[in-house]
């Protein structure tokens, strides 16, 4: 099997910046990574992310968003993440499962039980080997992913037209969800230069790198 990396962290704190950084850096080293992202990675992912990101959908049920987000999910999963497992790759995943309880759980305030009902269902024992959690204040953050959203073409702005406390809450669960499992969890802080953070986010990860 190969080895299953996520990265985690409210909108603008630099997690993708940061996934890219290490899928270079693993690749000098020689290992077969192959990048995805949620929600998106496949066909109808893509489809889903469209939906969810696009800022004039803001029509849509809290419910509704936590269902599309599964639903890319378990296409991303089977169609990519799986069988890029099975062969022995490396997977770096631009969100995971833990970005539907930091945001619909925490940010929305939706039934935890029922989210793992979910994560039960569709995601089961394929959880990542380690997550990466790139922790920001939520008002650098908002502004970072803001200005962004201006300088590119593509509109996927709907998130960060939520209000400050919706990302405080949500930078709240992501905490709480790193500190419920450690072992899995590596928490780096957002507000360094990136080289800095990448330094620190190729020195955790230990011993996982194969001899080389």
């Amino acid at each position: 099997m190969g080895f299953f990396i996520t990265f985690e962290g409210i909108d603008g704190c630099g997690k993708t910046t940061q996934l890219r950084l290490l899928h270079e850096y693993l690749r000098k080293r020689g290992i077969d990574v192959a990048i995805v992202r949620e929600p998106g990675g496949t066909e109808v992912g893509e489809a889903i992310r469209e939906i969810l990101l696009h800022s004039a959908r803001q029509g849509i049920e809290p419910l509704s968003e936590l269902l599309l987000y599964y639903a890319s999910r378990c296409q991303n999963l089977c169609q990519n993440i799986v069988p890029a497992l099975e062969r022995g790759r490396w997977v770096l995943c631009d969100r995971f499962a833990d970005a539907s309880v930091a945001y619909q759980g925490y940010g929305r305030g939706l039934d935890m039980n029922f989210i793992e009902q979910l994560n039960q269902a569709v995601v089961g024992q394929r959880l990542p080997d380690l997550t990466f959690l790139i922790d920001l204040d939520p008002s650098v953050a908002l502004a970072r992913a803001r200005q962004r959203n201006q300088d590119r073409q593509v509109d996927e702005g709907r998130f960060e037209m939520e209000s400050l406390s919706f990302f405080e809450r949500v930078r709240q669960g992501y905490l709480a969800i790193a500190q419920k499992h450690p072992n899995r969890f590596r928490v780096v802080p957002g507000h360094w230069p990136v080289e800095e953070t990448h330094q620190e986010i190729t020195r955790r990860l230990g011993g996982v790198l194969p001899a080389g």
